[in-house]
């Protein structure tokens, strides 16, 4: 059986583990303001401020399933 400590840093480092891995592929995906043009096998970079997505949600799920996981693993140790 596993103690009420142990479950929540396990439940922390498991959460912690969803949010890396959503902030890797956050990493990975092309900014809103770059395109790629085939025909001229070139990448075109068309910045408007108003338009700029820099983050998506993927991104802030991650982070803040990141720092619940560290609070779970912070609570665990004081359990």
């Amino acid at each position: 059986m596993v103690t009420i400590a142990e479950g929540v840093r396990l439940a922390g480092a498991a959460l912690g583990a969803v949010g890396g891995a959503l902030i890797a592929v956050e990493f990975f995906q092309v900014p809103s303001y770059v395109s790629y043009e085939e025909e001229w096998d070139s990448y075109d970079v068309d910045i408007a401020p108003s338009e700029v997505t820099e983050h998506t949600n993927l991104g802030r799920v991650g982070g803040l399933l990141v720092s619940l996981g560290f609070a779970l693993l912070f609570v665990g140790e004081l359990l």
